[in-house]
């Protein structure tokens, strides 16, 4: 089975215009994605919509694909680069183009999903923490089956636990955090990317919602690892010092 590593980046974003070229490290952010996901796959692409992204990534050694600009998101981007390409891989990864942590282990989790004909989409979770993050609506959760299939992904807190403070809900049930990392087998890919929006994920915000009510499966693999994604300038500042801790560590 081929796999191929497609990483999303646009430059025009509200909370943090520019921070694909934004600097961690001594290295663009871009960079560093593109660094991690190329330590396991050799087939990694950027697509974008900006020549200044383009000419970064081609100036450390990458390859890049220009997009168009009127994307409603990164699924979409992803299938058009994936055309332009023309690639034979049978199954596309989306890593986002803000998560420089992103672990070779990580990636692999995901190959091995689709080791079952069964999984149309694969993605990611790792269980919360603490409660708190738990109430956190920007951490999606999710809920699956006993065979690893999502059932449903809510900025809110699934499931209610009846008859119990929430601060105990943990020991009841293992809350599962949703990463945004994804991997479609191509022609799956390409229905996703033609389906009109769907009520639920216009009621939660979450693209995912859209596939899962248009019937198609989503395997979830557990990870252990954190991700420190990129969304404002603050999150730079927290990737920074996680860099330098693990850096110090020896972890990095």
């Amino acid at each position: 089975m081929k796999f191929i590593v497609i990483i999303p980046a646009r430059y025009a974003s509200t909370r943090f215009p520019g921070k694909p070229l934004a600097i961690l490290g001594g290295k663009t952010v871009i960079q560093r994605v593109y660094e991690q996901a190329t330590s396991i796959l050799p087939d990694v692409y950027v697509a974008t919509d900006d020549e200044r992204i383009r000419e970064a990534v081609e100036k450390f050694g990458g390859k890049a694909v220009m997009t168009r600009n009127d994307h409603k998101s990164g699924t979409d981007r992803i299938e058009e680069a994936v055309e332009k390409i023309g690639t034979d891989a049978d199954v596309i990864i989306n890593i986002q183009g803000d998560e420089p942590f992103i672990q070779g282990s990580q990636i692999l989790t995901l190959q091995r999903l689709f080791d079952s004909p069964e999984t149309q989409i694969g993605t990611l979770g790792k269980h919360f923490e603490d409660m708190e993050a738990v109430m956190n609506p920007n951490s999606p959760k999710i809920v699956c089956d006993v065979r690893g299939f999502a059932l449903y992904f809510s900025r809110n807190v699934i499931p209610y636990i009846r008859g119990k403070e929430y601060q105990t809900w943990m020991e009841s049930f293992p809350y599962l955090k949703h990463l945004g990392i994804y991997a479609y087998r191509r022609e799956v890919l390409h229905e996703v990317t033609r389906l009109p929006q769907s009520p639920l994920e216009i009621a939660e915000s979450l693209e995912q919602l859209r596939w899962l009510e248009n019937g198609y499966r989503i395997r979830v693999g557990l990870t252990d690892v954190e991700t420190v994604g990129i969304d404002t300038p603050e999150d730079l500042k927290r990737a920074e010092e996680f860099l330098a801790n693990t850096q110090q560590q020896g972890t990095w």
